[in-house]
């Protein structure tokens, strides 16, 4: 038997939108403007309907807020994540737009407890912080500088910010050096050909280039 359509391409299904419940929505436009983040939207029809659409710096996805959008409660929504490349830097500029944001915390591995501070080694996924907005809505930073394999597409590589994009040039200028090192020290004159192949190794979570 034959399914029609199996090989086909798949379609690129895209999460572009989580909702969050709110109560005040005014209240809740101050507060993530403040933070800075994208207004993209904010479309009132009469007194029963109000959709209001605000993405952070750098994210394919957005937010949702308003009226008659939903019946969950308000502030129930948690869990959600914000991807940074620099935990601490990410803390200070929301702390700076007037966000309550925890202390740095870290975990050595998934269920494992929360310990205080970064992760010594900077490894990936490890590093937290949280904050909530006036409603209670939670939102949970994580520190990701590396991916792993599988965790996205090899045929693409892309950053989302200025910041990201420069973090990882950082990152291949240090294992450059370490490469050059191995090599006697001498100048590698194909740097920028070592730097796209490992900054598109990493971006893939492939083996990087020694």
């Amino acid at each position: 038997m034959t399914v029609a359509g199996n090989s086909a391409a798949a379609i690129d299904l895209k999460f572009e939108v989580a909702l969050i419940p709110v109560a005040d929505v005014d209240r809740a436009r101050r507060f993530y403007s403040d933070l800075g983040w994208r207004l993209d939207a904010d479309f009132p029809v009469g007194d029963t309907f109000r959709v209001v659409q605000f993405t952070p710096p750098g994210s394919p996805a957005s937010i949702h807020f308003g009226t008659g959008l939903t019946s969950a409660a308000p502030g129930s929504a948690s869990g959600l994540y914000l991807v940074v490349s620099d935990i601490e830097a990410a803390r200070a500029q929301l702390i700076e737009r007037g966000a309550k944001v925890s202390e740095v915390f870290h975990r050595e591995g998934p269920g494992k407890p929360a310990i205080n501070g970064r992760d010594p080694a900077r490894r990936s996924y490890r590093s937290y912080a949280t904050f909530s907005d006036p409603d209670g809505n939670g939102w949970l930073l994580q520190e990701v500088t590396e991916r792993l394999p599988g965790r996205v597409d090899g045929d693409t590589t892309a950053f989302a910010s200025v910041p990201d994009l420069a973090a990882a040039l950082r990152r291949a200028a240090a294992a450059h050096g370490e490469h050059e090192k191995r090599n006697g020290g001498q100048h590698d004159h194909n740097w920028p050909d070592w730097y796209a192949a490992y900054m598109v190794a990493e971006h893939a979570g492939k083996p990087l280039p020694e």
